[in-house]
């Protein structure tokens, strides 16, 4: 199943820019790697406790972006606008553990839009193209977690129908 859409947006002055949302190819995770590392240094700053990444994190994150590139039972979107990356979503498809009715769920891990480019809806048809790409996988249930401090993300995500459903809470021993 191909997902691809465009988003047109006015901006002021009644210009229009074009967005093109697609899959990820393996290509595509060189210009990826730049938004991971600003995801990563902003969840850093948010909490270093609990998101101090790895000085390999974007060899790491190389890796596995590449194989999700080409894994059927993965979502990994980026939204490109004059050929330039400046979005990425990744979700993949994760077991539950075997006590609970739902086998196994759908997980959106990232999802990053470029500072220049937010406010214009690129994350909100992002998620929902992962939705309905999840759906299709035949998924009944998608989760996420979002940092304590990101309200924002957690707005756009409700807005896309997503509940709280647990809270997170982290002690260092």
């Amino acid at each position: 199943m191909c997902i691809r859409a465009s988003v047109v947006i006015r901006s002021v002055g009644r210009m229009i820019r074009l967005m093109d949302i697609r899959p990820a190819t393996p290509a595509d995770v060189p210009a990826v790697l730049p938004l991971v590392d600003a995801i990563s240094r902003l969840h850093e700053s948010w909490d270093p406790a609990r998101f101090k990444v790895k000085s390999n994190v974007l060899d790491s994150y190389r890796s596995w972006l590449t194989a999700r590139a080409t894994d059927a039972r993965a979502v990994f979107l980026v939204a490109e606008r004059e050929s330039r990356i400046v979005a990425y979503l990744i979700g993949t498809i994760e077991p539950e553990i075997p006590i609970y009715w739902t086998p196994e769920c759908g997980w959106i891990h990232d999802l990053w839009v470029d500072a220049l480019y937010r406010n214009e809806g690129v994350g909100r048809q992002m998620t929902t193209l992962a939705v309905e790409r999840f759906r299709a996988l035949g998924v009944s249930q998608l989760r996420l977690q979002t940092a304590a401090a990101n309200d924002t993300a957690r707005a756009l995500f409700m807005q896309c129908g997503f509940r709280t459903s647990t809270v997170e809470m982290l002690m260092e021993i």
